[in-house]
């Protein structure tokens, strides 16, 4: 039996590309997460969800482009949380109406979480995070033009905004986080791979403008609060090799030295796979026994090994 467990969502699990962001739209996608996640929320003693926010605070970021002659625009690590907040306040609600109808009286809570990140990372010197919306080459061409914003090409699916992305160090909220599971609460939290923070000459804790891997920050978190598995879910089914093309092979059972040897042959796209992949190998690597990365309508399969991508030591 699992006692501790870290489930990631991805941000087009919560908020799919083919919708248009509507808060009803954003309700129901969370609903049909909730019931994804309730049956985990019903075995499961120790439970912690993270989310990621990419397609959300790149709405917030447009939203402020287009107010931006009456409105001062937030920096992008308070997008960040705003986005934190209003993800897991979908989600928080989604899974405790879930868990009423099966009669649980298990609580669910949402940490706004802060993650800490060098200062000097190599990170913000690029923008290697593709956040917000697809667009095509020549809208992301103009973008370019009129805000000055890093246009990147997006796993062959369009252009997106790229912004800095630094490795998380280290999250400042880890011990509320346990210790409220410890106590049977379900809680989400890391929302966007957390808010990013570094620390100052006094001592003291800033935001900084960048967007942190939620993969890799749920990697971190997993690590630090020794959960049994990594459970993380997205949209498709399995990892793939040479993904939508003719030869396409999904992986089922895979050591991480095995995974590892596919990443490094270049088969995971950075704005894809590629960040699951590292998270997995990293929370192995650390000492993890099991990570899954699977479908997210498939999340109780999986974690029993049915379904995914079962990855293991070795």
């Amino acid at each position: 039996m699992i006692e501790r467990l870290v489930v990631a969502i991805g941000g087009n699990a919560t908020h799919p590309e083919n919708i248009r962001g509507t808060t009803e739209e954003q309700e129901q996608i969370a609903a049909r997460a909730a019931r994804a996640l309730r049956p985990l929320a019903e075995t499961v003693p120790e439970l912690v969800i993270t989310h990621g926010n990419g397609p959300v605070v790149g709405k917030i970021l447009l939203s402020q482009y287009y107010a931006r002659e009456h409105i001062a625009p937030m920096r992008l690590d308070v997008c960040v949380a705003h986005s934190q907040g209003g993800i897991g306040h979908l989600l928080m609600q989604g899974l405790e109406d879930e868990l009423a109808r099966a009669e649980s009286g298990r609580r669910v809570a949402c940490i706004i979480t802060r993650v800490v990140v060098d200062a000097d990372d190599e990170a913000f010197a690029t923008g290697t995070k593709p956040v917000g919306p697809f667009f095509s080459e020549a809208e992301a061409a103009e973008l370019h033009r009129t805000l000055g914003w890093n246009m990147m090409e997006d796993a062959g699916r369009g252009w997106r905004y790229g912004v800095p992305s630094p490795r998380p160090r280290r999250i400042l909220e880890l011990d509320l986080i346990a210790g409220l599971a410890k106590q049977g609460v379900a809680v989400i939290a890391a929302g966007g791979g957390g808010i990013p923070m570094v620390l100052r000459a006094d001592g003291s804790y800033g935001g900084v403008p960048a967007v942190i891997d939620k993969d890799l920050t749920s990697a971190l978190l997993a690590t630090g609060l020794g959960v049994d598995a990594l459970l993380i879910l997205t949209a498709v089914p399995h990892v793939a090799l040479h993904y939508r093309k003719p030869q396409q092979r999904e992986l089922e059972t895979v050591t991480a030295a095995e995974l590892d040897g596919y990443r490094r042959e270049g088969h995971f796209a950075e704005g894809s796979m590629g960040p699951k992949v590292k998270a997995a190998l990293r929370f192995l690597a650390r000492g993890g026994k099991r990570a899954v990365i699977a479908h997210l309508d498939q999340a109780a399969d999986a974690l029993a090994g049915k379904a995914g991508t079962q990855i293991v030591p070795g």
